[in-house]
């Protein structure tokens, strides 16, 4: 005999493009979230300690299956390409420098913005301790980032996730090369 309990369902499959998301009742009353579209994300850049919502525009890597990659499915592990942008005018502002800056390309001269002197000694703190990986600001000139998805999207209806950097990052670059 069938039980309530017993069913499975079938996958989201959660691919990029508006935002379009189900609910399922599932045991005990509770609600999940299929997201069968989705388009954005809360994505966290762990070294600088900043989340901001940004825009998924591709699938680039997937461990488990190829043919995710070439559907464009959004599962946790995935690797993404996120826009950088507002990653990008976090840190100009933060630190009071500029950064994504092609190489051969003259950085347009801006005049100075007015700054009160707090304001300069706190950037002059904040430059002391910052570093950026080369790689990073490699991908923030060219207007995306890499990131690994580690929220459930056709289980939460989301799509988080942080920014690769360090070994992780270089892991997975070496293996898009292949």
């Amino acid at each position: 005999k069938k039980r309530k309990f017993d069913p499975g369902r079938p996958a989201a499959m959660t691919k990029i493009g508006e935002k379009r998301i189900h609910t399922v009742r599932c045991r005990g009353g509770n609600l999940k979230f299929r997201a069968l579209r989705l388009d954005s994300g809360n994505f966290s850049w762990g070294t600088e300690v900043c989340t901001r919502k940004v825009r998924v525009l591709d699938v680039v890597y997937n461990a488990s299956n190829n043919e995710l990659v070439r559907t464009k499915t959004l599962v946790k592990g995935a690797i993404v390409l996120v826009d950088a942008h507002p990653f990008k005018s976090w840190y100009e502002s933060h630190y009071g420098v500029k950064i994504g800056i092609k190489k051969g390309q003259a950085a347009a001269e801006e005049e100075e913005v007015k700054q009160s002197s707090h304001v300069q000694r706190k950037l002059a703190a904040r430059q002391k301790g910052r570093s950026l990986e080369d790689a990073i600001d490699h991908q923030i000139a060219s207007g995306r980032l890499y990131a690994k998805i580690t929220s459930r999207p056709g289980q939460s209806g989301r799509c988080d996730g942080q920014i690769l950097e360090g070994a992780e990052l270089s892991f997975y670059l070496k293996q898009l090369k292949k």
